[in-house]
């Protein structure tokens, strides 16, 4: 019989390999190494239960649910459209959808924040007559951005939410410092400049037709009282254990109910149209982490990199971070993720520090990484989809000719604020 650590070091390799040359496929792949890994008995069933995050999963699913019918009831759209026809000449109004593109995206996925933004940007390139091109790269950038700012933004911040046990306002303030949100916002400010620079020449006054009328207010006080009890949550369950998870399922059925009556939508339609793509790949990243932990190889890849940079904490930290950067810009920054908080935890433990500064680090490379390519993020696909389906097909030095400047700022600014506050 096969040793189970080289079995789930082979399976997991093979996977990660398939993501990258297979990237329509990753959920397939994804659920199939996990499967592969349980059959050939490198980790036993109960263990690959126990490895998946119960309640990452149902803070994804719940706020799933809860962004779907923000975005049906027109707020987003509406509200960008506001800004848009107040805005004094089209740098400034591209600027404001990006901005408030961000502000959604803090409390919405990644996708759905481009779904939202993304007519209103067309409409707003048709009207002008101006190339759509540049304005939907930086929408799409601009949300991946601010995704990983709250623990609600994105899959990146609930799996760190998850691994590190940090509630919804530890990403405000932990163990009484600045946290992952100031970090991201001054990488926001750095990154705000870029855009400006490649905006500041279109000068033609913007006035939209106003099209889009607000169906009911009422997701959007939901998603309000749901902020709430998430930032109260950690008085109940300090241990980040279970509670958000369960509070976003509750009031993902009562977002669920809510349709029903209020607009005679079908529940069992309500439920196949969720993203349960992404949530099996969530599953099956999750096993196939567990198998390599249980087994030792993330205490192996630790005492690797460990070596390789001694005693210098600063190396260490960069070399995390660019490395993020790098990968995250071709593959999906959930598994890469996934796969990197274990390696981070082991390696402060060996170099005695905090390990919030290489937590930190890892979620602010992996997930602003994935703004330098079209392939980086799911968010970018969708919005190169969107172009190409309008006629503006998206070259890859075109997308990078944003995504790069813009990657670099952000990332440079939130580095050295996360240096600076937890090198100690």
């Amino acid at each position: 019989m096969v040793e189970p650590k080289i079995v789930s070091v082979v399976v997991f390799v093979l996977t990660y390999v398939l993501f990258v040359l297979l990237p329509n496929k990753r959920t397939i792949v994804a659920v199939s190494g996990a499967l592969l890994t349980v059959f050939l008995g490198a980790i036993s069933f109960a263990e690959a239960f126990r490895a998946i995050n119960w309640n990452v999963m149902g803070i994804f699913v719940g706020t799933l649910v809860i962004a779907d019918i923000f975005m049906e009831s027109r707020v987003p759209a509406y509200l960008a459209e506001l800004i848009v026809d107040k805005a004094k000449n089209t740098a400034w109004a591209i600027l404001a959808l990006c901005a408030l593109t961000g502000f959604i995206s803090a409390f919405v996925e990644n996708v759905a924040t481009v779904l939202i933004v993304a007519p209103i940007a067309l409409s707003l390139a048709k009207k002008l007559d101006i190339n759509p091109v540049k304005m939907m790269i930086a929408i799409a950038i601009s949300s991946n951005l601010q995704g990983t700012a709250t623990l609600i933004g994105d899959p990146p911040s609930m799996l760190l939410g998850g691994f590190a046990k940090m509630n919804f306002m530890d990403f405000f303030f932990y163990k009484g410092r600045p946290s992952i949100f100031f970090a991201v916002e001054l990488g926001a400010l750095a990154s705000f400049v870029v855009l400006y620079f490649i905006f500041k020449g279109f000068h033609q006054k913007t006035r939209l037709v106003p099209v889009e009328k607000v169906k009911s207010w009422f997701p959007t006080y939901l998603l309000i009282v749901l902020i709430v009890f998430l930032a109260c949550s950690s008085f109940f369950d300090p241990g980040f254990s279970y509670t958000a998870g369960v509070l976003c399922m509750i009031f993902a059925v009562i977002s669920i109910i809510w349709e029903k009556l209020a607009n005679k939508g079908s529940i069992i339609e309500g439920v196949k149209s969720l993203d349960w793509d992404t949530t099996l790949f969530l599953m099956g990243v999750f096993i196939l982490v567990g198998s390599i932990t249980i087994t030792g190889w993330i205490d192996v890849i630790s005492e690797t990199l460990s070596g390789l940079v001694g005693k210098n904490i600063f190396l260490g930290y960069t070399l995390l971070v660019f490395i993020s950067v790098f990968v995250s810009a071709f593959v999906d920054n959930v598994p890469f993720l996934v796969a990197m908080l274990p390696v981070a935890i082991s390696m402060s433990q060996r170099l005695d520090i905090n390990p919030s500064l290489f937590l930190f680090g890892i979620l602010i490379g992996a997930s602003l990484g994935g703004n330098i390519t079209p392939i980086g993020a799911s968010a970018n696909i969708v919005a190169c989809g969107l172009l190409k389906k309008e006629g503006y097909p998206v070259k890859f030095g075109e997308f990078a000719k944003i995504g790069f400047p813009f990657t670099l700022a952000a990332v440079t600014a939130a580095y050295l604020f996360v240096w600076l506050v937890w090198k100690s």
